[in-house]
């Protein structure tokens, strides 16, 4: 319409309060109902419609009449893009109610391998009955690389573990279990069935770890006892770890989360370890910033797997 501003540059500055005086008066061909049905005065709708003709440069929006009002040509050009912009406002409003209930959204977490053994899978069956709308993403990672991940704002938790000796001050940690260790040996190994070793009874053996040397891996757990296993294999996957065992290429160690799903062909000996018995495990969000209302969810739905998981 000539000398009418563009409606599709405006309506992103336009007032909601302007639209919504506007699409009741609309709605009920009346100022005076429509101020009624707002529960305002007439003058504060008259003022709304005012204040809304002038941001469209001066364009009269309805004609009077002597009962009423109705919809000048301008008016009834505004009326769709009003509705569309109160529709999606209405939508976006019950997202954003979805979001704080933590009912909609997304979740975006990672985990270690071996918590995705038993750990994760419970709490991602009960988290997915609880919030079957919300998207899920999970990445898998050794500890520094989640932390990093976290840190960067690509994840909203992870579930992470002290093993290396990772710095978690700029965490906050939620705690979910301790877990002891186990040394897989093959089933015919002389120590097999014997009950718990210390590590240094296995110092002559060759070792199955995932990195060449034992820092920063399980085998921190040896170096405690004063001994430095040879590291003959380095292998990252624990199911491959046992894979080696099995086949009488050394021994490894494996996690009490990962005990419960071992090969009938190896056997597992509790490591006697006094001075630092377990390694913990926990939930790291970012110090400082508030979990998602998922997050939160899932936080719970941890919890509650790992007080059925046995971690000794």
């Amino acid at each position: 319409m000539a000398g009418m501003p563009n409606t599709h540059d405006l309506l992103p500055e336009l007032s909601t309060v302007w639209l919504r005086a506007f699409l009741e008066v609309a709605r009920q061909g009346s100022f005076t109902v429509a101020a009624r049905t707002l529960g305002w005065t007439q003058s504060a709708v008259s003022r709304q419609i005012s204040s809304l003709e002038s941001a469209l440069g001066g364009e009269p929006l309805f004609e009077r009449l002597p009962r009423g009002v109705r919809l000048t040509e301008a008016g009834r050009v505004l009326v769709p893009y009003a509705e569309a912009v109160a529709q999606a406002l209405r939508g976006a409003g019950r997202e954003l109610a979805d979001l704080r209930a933590g009912t909609a959204g997304r979740l975006r977490f990672g985990a270690f391998a071996t918590a995705d053994a038993a750990l994760v899978p419970r709490a991602l069956a009960a988290f997915r009955a609880r919030r079957p709308r919300i998207r899920v993403t999970r990445e898998e990672g050794l500890t520094p690389a989640l932390l990093d991940r976290l840190t960067a704002g690509h994840l909203d938790l992870a579930v992470v573990s002290t093993t290396g000796r990772v710095p978690l001050d700029a965490y906050d940690l939620h705690h979910l279990l301790d877990e002891s260790l186990y040394v897989a040996v093959p089933a015919d190994h002389p120590l097999a069935g014997q009950g718990p070793v210390g590590l240094g009874q296995l110092a002559d053996a060759e070792w199955i770890a995932g990195g060449p040397t034992p820092e920063g891996t399980l085998l921190d757990a040896a170096l405690r006892q004063d001994f430095r296993p040879r590291v003959t294999h380095v292998v990252a996957e624990w199911t491959a770890k046992q894979g080696y065992v099995a086949a009488g290429l050394g021994v490894t160690l494996i996690p009490a989360l990962a005990a419960a799903s071992v090969r009938p062909d190896i056997a597992l000996l509790p490591v006697l370890d006094e001075d630092a018995p377990a390694r913990a495990v926990y939930a790291a969000t970012v110090k400082g910033r508030a979990p998602t209302p998922a997050a939160r969810v899932f936080l719970a739905a941890l919890r509650e797997a790992a007080e059925r998981i046995p971690t000794a």
